[in-house]
C-alpha cells in the first residue's frame, strides 16, 4: 500500500504494509467483480447457446432446402436473443400491400419456445415438430371460473359472399392488436384448414395481408398431421363394418365366436378390455370365462346384425374430389356378394372431427367415439349399432392421441395462437376445439384474452357455437365480434353474383350508398340476434377494402350503432396489421367489461326436436314456418324413442343466405323453411337436421389453385400457395 505525505521538498511516497481489515476489503471486491464478471459470461454464453439452438434447428430444416436462401428469410429466428410477453415484430410493411406469401417471406418466425414461454407454456408441455411448431401436451382445466380465466371474444360474419369476408384476418390482426399494441397478454384460437379448399379454389384459413399465421405453408398444408390421423381413424372403422358383415354372413355362430376370443396354447381363454365392455352392454357378468356363456349368450356377442342399407359411415379424404360423391364398393372377386353403394366425404366432415373439437379430455373423448352410432341392426325393432360394439373405439383413439394436443404457432407480430380441429360448418359447429379454448382461457389470466372465430355467419357459425359449444365447455363469449364488409353488404342488397375465379363485377368496386343502404338490412338482422336472442354485446368490425369509400364506412358504421351493435369499428388488419385493428380491440375490451349483456343459449336442451328446430329457423333466419317430409317426420319419432330428442340442432343449410335458398339476398322473412333429412352425431352429441342438399364433398373448379403451386426442387422453396 502507498501513501503520500508532504515536505518542504515536495511530496514523497511511503509504502506501509496493509492491515488485516484492508486485505479483507480488497479480497471482497475481488470476489464481488469476479462474481458479476461471471454471471455477466454465463448470461452471454446462455444467450449464444439459444441463438446456436435455434441456428442447428434451422439448418436442420434447410438440409432439405440446400442452398435456399428464403428460409432464413421467412423462417430464421428472430435476431432478439431476449423476449418478454410485450415484445412484438414491427412489420415490414409495403405499399400497396404484397400477396400473402410474399409477406410471409418479408417476416422472421420467432423460435416457437420462445412463443410458448410467451404464452406461459412451460418447456415441458411441448413437443416440438421442427424449430418453429410445437404440440401442446398442457392439460385443458375441467372447470374455469371467471376470476381465473382472460375474457372470451369470438369472430363471426355477416352472411357471406363466395369469396368469404375476412374473420380470420380480422380475428388474427384483433389479437395482434391486444397483444402487440395494447399490451394485454392475447391468445389466438383458430381452426386447422382443410387441404381441399387449399388445393381448390378458396384458398388457406392463416388470415392475409399483415395478418397471418406463420409458417404459413405448414399451417396451411399438413400442419403437424392431426386432419390425417382423423382420416386414418376414419377409415379403419369404415374398413372394420364392412370386414364385420362379411365375417358374420361367412360364418357359423361358433366359428364367429372362436375367432372372435381365440383359444391360445398353454394360457386360459378370456376377452379383451374391449370385449368386456360390449359384456357389459349385453347385461353379461364381464368377469364371465368365455366357456361359460351360454349359446344364446354367445350369439349375441359375436353378431351385431348389422343392416347394410342403413350404414351412415362414408370413407373421407382431405381433398376435393367430385367423383367419390358416389362409389360402388365390394367389386372383388372374394368379396361377392357384399358389394354396396357409398359415397366418400371430405375429412374435415367426420364425425371424428367434431368430437374432437368438443371433448375437455381424453376420457371424454373416448367414450364419445365409442358411442358414435354407424347402422341400425336387423332386429325388430332396429336397435343402433356403435363403434364400441364394433370394437374399433380404443384403436381408433390410438390413432388419436396426439390429435388432441393443440399445436402451437405465431403470428407475423408474433402473437402465440392454437390452431386446433377444424370441423365442417354446416353438418357439424365449424369452430376450433374447447381444449384449444380453455387452455389459452387459462394461460391468458384474468387479464389477458383469448380470440377465436366461428365459421360462416352468425346464423350458422356463431348460434352453433353458443348451443353446441358452449354448452360442452360451460363457457360463454363476454363479446362477440361480427366482421362485415360494403362488398356483402352491397351483394345483399341485390347486387350482381359475385363468382369465384371471376372478376369482382364493378358495382363493389366503386361508391354506391344506395345499393350498401338496401344491404344493410342483413348486418342489421345479424345485430338484432346476437344482442337480443343471445344476449351478448357484439361490436361490428368493418373490414376496409382499398376500394372502400369513406362516405361508405361512415354508413355502415352509423346503421350498425343505430341497430344495436356496442360500437362499430374500421380494422385494416390486412393492410396494417395489428396497428390497424387498436381501435377496434379497444372496442372489444371495452365491451368485454361492460357486463350488461351476459349471453344466453337459444332455447333449452329438454324442448322437443321439432320445437328446436324451429325456434332456430325462426328466430334466427326469419322463416314463418317449418316444412318435414314424411320420412323426416319418422326418423324424428324413431330418434325421440332412442333418447336422441334432448340433443342439440345443428341446422345443415346454406351459408350464403340467411334462409335455406342461396338466392334470397338480405334478410328474407316469411318463407316456409323445408327438413328435407335429418341424422344424428350421437358421439358429436347433436342432431343435424338439413335444409336442402348439402354436399360433403366439394368438387375441384375449372381452373383450381393447385394450378399455381409448385416446389423449387433446387431449393425446395414453395411457390404460387396464396
Amino acid at each position: 500500500m502507498y501513501s503520500s505525505s508532504t515536505t518542504t521538498t515536495g511530496t514523497r511516497l511511503i509504502m506501509t504494509v496493509p492491515s488485516d481489515s484492508d486485505l479483507i476489503s480488497i479480497a471482497g471486491a475481488l470476489i464481488v467483480f469476479m462474481f458479476l464478471s461471471s454471471c455477466i459470461f454465463l448470461t452471454h454464453l446462455i444467450n449464444a447457446l439459444k441463438l446456436l439452438r435455434t441456428r442447428i434447428s434451422a439448418v436442420h430444416r434447410s438440409s432439405f432446402y440446400p442452398n435456399d436462401n428464403n428460409i432464413t428469410s421467412y423462417c430464421s429466428p428472430h435476431p432478439s436473443s431476449s423476449f418478454s410477453i410485450f415484445t412484438m415484430m414491427r412489420l415490414k410493411r409495403v405499399n400497396p400491400v404484397p400477396s400473402d406469401i410474399e409477406i410471409v417471406k418479408a417476416h422472421a418466425c420467432l423460435p416457437i419456445v420462445d412463443i410458448a414461454r410467451q404464452a406461459g407454456i412451460p418447456d415441458d408441455g411441448l413437443e416440438l415438430h421442427g424449430p418453429f411448431m410445437a404440440k401442446v401436451s398442457m392439460k385443458a382445466p375441467k372447470v374455469l371460473p371467471p376470476q381465473e380465466r382472460g375474457r372470451y371474444v369470438v369472430v363471426t360474419g355477416i352472411t357471406p359472399t363466395p369469396l368469404g369476408e375476412g374473420k380470420s384476418t380480422t380475428t388474427l390482426g384483433l389479437a395482434q392488436a391486444i397483444g402487440g399494441w395494447i399490451n394485454r397478454k392475447c391468445i389466438a384460437c383458430i381452426r386447422q384448414p382443410s387441404q381441399g379448399p387449399t388445393f381448390g379454389i378458396k384458398g388457406g384459413a392463416a388470415g392475409g395481408g399483415y395478418s397471418q399465421v406463420i409458417p404459413m405453408e405448414d399451417f396451411n398444408l399438413h400442419l403437424t398431421g392431426d386432419i390425417h390421423a382423423i382420416t386414418a381413424a376414419h377409415n379403419l372403422i369404415a374398413a372394420a363394418i364392412d370386414a364385420r358383415i362379411f365375417h358374420e354372413a361367412n360364418q357359423s355362430d361358433v366359428a364367429l365366436f372362436n375367432r372372435l376370443v381365440p383359444k391360445k396354447p398353454g394360457k386360459a381363454r378370456e376377452f379383451s378390455c374391449i370385449q368386456k365392455m360390449r359384456l357389459k352392454k349385453l347385461g353379461i357378468d364381464e368377469n364371465i370365462a368365455p366357456e361359460k356363456l351360454t349359446v344364446e349368450q354367445r350369439r349375441a356377442f359375436a353378431r351385431l346384425y348389422v343392416n347394410p342399407d342403413t350404414i351412415q359411415w362414408n370413407r373421407v379424404v382431405d381433398l376435393n374430389d367430385r367423383f367419390l360423391r358416389k362409389v360402388k364398393i365390394g367389386l372383388g372377386p372374394e368379396e361377392s356378394g357384399f358389394t354396396r353403394d357409398t359415397s366418400f366425404d371430405i375429412t374435415v366432415a367426420s364425425e371424428i372431427m367434431a368430437i374432437l373439437s368438443l371433448v375437455n379430455d381424453m376420457t371424454e373423448a373416448r367414450k364419445r367415439i365409442g358411442d358414435m352410432v354407424f347402422a341400425t341392426s336387423k332386429h325388430d325393432p332396429p336397435k343402433p349399432v356403435t363403434i364400441e360394439d364394433l370394437g374399433v373405439a380404443g384403436a381408433a383413439m390410438v390413432l388419436l392421441k396426439d390429435a388432441l394436443k393443440p399445436t402451437l404457432l405465431q403470428s407475423l407480430e408474433h402473437t402465440p395462437v392454437l390452431v386446433h380441429c377444424g370441423p365442417f360448418a354446416n353438418i357439424a359447429h365449424g369452430s376450433s376445439s374447447v381444449i384449444a379454448d380453455k387452455l389459452a382461457l387459462k394461460l391468458a389470466g384474468p387479464e389477458g384474452c383469448v380470440v377465436t372465430e366461428a365459421g360462416f355467419g352468425a346464423d350458422i357459425g356463431l348460434e352453433k357455437f353458443i348451443n353446441i359449444k358452449c354448452r360442452n365447455s360451460g363457457l360463454l363469449p363476454d363479446c362477440v365480434v361480427i366482421v362485415a364488409t360494403v362488398r356483402a353488404l352491397k351483394s345483399h342488397g341485390d347486387g350482381p353474383p359475385i363468382t369465384p375465379g371471376a372478376v369482382v363485377p364493378a358495382v363493389y368496386r366503386e361508391e354506391n350508398l344506395e345499393l350498401l343502404a338496401k344491404g344493410l338490412c342483413n348486418l342489421e338482422t345479424h345485430l338484432h340476434n346476437i344482442s337480443e336472442k343471445l344476449n351478448l354485446p357484439v361490436v361490428v368490425a368493418i373490414n376496409k377494402f382499398s376500394t372502400d369509400t369513406d362516405r361508405e364506412l361512415k354508413l355502415v358504421r352509423e346503421r350498425s350503432l343505430l341497430a344495436g351493435a356496442f360500437d362499430a369499428q374500421i380494422c385494416r388488419g390486412w393492410e396494417l396489421g395489428g396497428e390497424g385493428a387498436v381501435d377496434l380491440a379497444n372496442a372489444v375490451l371495452k365491451a368485454c367489461s361492460d357486463g350488461k349483456k351476459t349471453g344466453c343459449f337459444l332455447y333449452p336442451l329438454e324442448l322437443s326436436i321439432k320445437d328446436k328446430i324451429e325456434i332456430t329457423a325462426k328466430k334466427i333466419y326469419g322463416a314463418r314456418s317449418v316444412e318435414y317430409t314424411d320420412d323426416v317426420e319418422k326418423k324424428i319419432k324413431r330418434f325421440e324413442a332412442l333418447g336422441y330428442d334432448k340433443l342439440p340442432v345443428c341446422i345443415a343449410k346454406t351459408q350464403l343466405s340467411l334462409s335455406h335458398d342461396p338466392t334470397l339476398k338480405g334478410s328474407p322473412k316469411d318463407f316456409v323453411f323445408p327438413i328435407v333429412d335429418i341424422r344424428a352425431s350421437v358421439g358429436a352429441g347433436f342432431l343435424f337436421p338439413f335444409a336442402g342438399e348439402i354436399r360433403t364433398m366439394p368438387g375441384l373448379p375449372t381452373r383450381p389453385a393447385f394450378f399455381d403451386i409448385d416446389i423449387n426442387t433446387e431449393t425446395g422453396e414453395i411457390v404460387g400457395l396464396f
